[in-house]
């Protein structure tokens, strides 16, 4: 719908003064008719720029803050009664970076959104690619030797790509490599999935996976691919064991294949262990297995939490007690754990 068109309600064939007339209402209106500014924006023209929309507060303020996008113009959604907070920060940085601010109502943002959840925040921005990863830096003399990079092979579903960079970002994770091929790329959805964290996180991408994984290997890292849970029938020339067993002790790759045949042979032919998630339960036929994104924080989590600095411990157990109890000292007694965590770890290490 053209603005002429919305304002006047019938076609402008009208003279001069009756013009006069109708746009003088419209003046008045000068909400309303900022708004209408906004049936120009079809997808076509973004398409056309080299654009795409990016929705949701977290994703367009982190967008903002790492200044790795070109930024065309804010959406803030019209009839909120002031804005406050992180919506306040979005405007004060767009206006320092003399960004246009347009706002538009909610039913104009549900269109251009096609009905995704926006939270009234959109950007008009350039896409964001993953880099060659011919560009990750080298590790430094004092960097932690313990060193995690997260390796995903051809996952396809948004989703699930922002939820695992997600968990990725939160646990610690130092960088992500994707497979070039058969790969989700990294989309305002990937980015509204992950809370955002897809703008700040450094994601590399390779088209010879195999081939990276082979050249890290070589120069000390320890590549862990992932499977389901094993079966009895289930044989493998690469040892698999629980996550919950595994030690950290050097530079690891963690690999994670596709939402429904897992790892390609030539990646599970590049990995020096097979990490699984045992259940708890004697399973069914169907669901031995779990959602990537699900599984992908289980073994981030149970990998990361062995870092000297991960809130574990004697820091858990503060922020876990309750306050109407004296400090606990670590000759009280500590919190439950879950069997063979800590138990199977002392025993690795004096064993080591």
């Amino acid at each position: 719908m053209s603005l002429l068109g919305a304002v006047g309600g019938a076609p402008w064939r009208c003279p001069g003064r009756l013009f006069a007339c109708h746009f003088s209402h419209a003046a008045r209106r000068g909400e309303e008719l900022s708004r209408l500014l906004l049936d120009d924006l079809a997808p076509t023209s973004r398409s056309s720029r080299g654009l795409e929309l990016l929705f949701g507060l977290a994703p367009c303020l982190l967008a903002l803050r790492a200044a790795r996008r070109r930024v065309a113009r804010l959406l803030l959604q019209a009839g909120r009664s002031g804005l406050q907070g992180e919506r306040a920060e979005l405007l004060r940085e767009a206006e320092a970076r003399d960004i246009p601010v347009l706002r538009p109502r909610r039913q104009k943002l549900d269109a251009l959104c096609r009905h995704q959840v926006h939270q009234g925040v959109c950007m008009e921005v350039s896409p964001l690619k993953p880099r060659p990863w011919t560009e990750v830096e080298e590790a430094r003399p004092g960097d932690d030797p313990r060193r995690l990079w997260l390796v995903l092979e051809r996952l396809q579903d948004p989703r699930n790509l922002g939820a695992v960079l997600r968990s990725a970002h939160f646990l610690g994770v130092d960088k992500v490599i994707t497979s070039g091929r058969n790969s989700c790329p990294l989309t305002p959805v990937v980015s509204k999935a992950s809370a955002g964290a897809m703008e700040v996180m450094d994601v590399f991408s390779t088209d010879d996976l195999a081939g990276f994984l082979q050249a890290k290997a070589r120069q000390g890292w320890l590549v862990a691919g992932t499977v389901g849970c094993p079966r009895p029938e289930m044989s493998s020339e690469i040892p698999i064991t629980s996550c919950l067993e595994f030690l950290w002790d050097q530079p690891t790759l963690l690999v994670l294949g596709n939402e429904g045949s897992g790892l390609s042979q030539a990646v599970q032919a590049s990995c020096q262990l097979l990490l699984t998630i045992l259940p708890g339960r004697q399973l069914p036929p169907g669901l031995e297995s779990l959602n990537v994104s699900v599984a992908a924080g289980i073994l981030l989590h149970s990998i990361c939490c062995q870092r000297k600095d991960f809130p574990m411990g004697r820091k858990r157990e503060h922020l876990l007690q309750d306050p109407r109890e004296p400090s606990a000292t670590s000759e009280g007694p500590g919190l439950a754990q879950h069997p063979g965590l800590s138990s199977g770890s002392e025993e690795r290490q004096n064993g080591s």
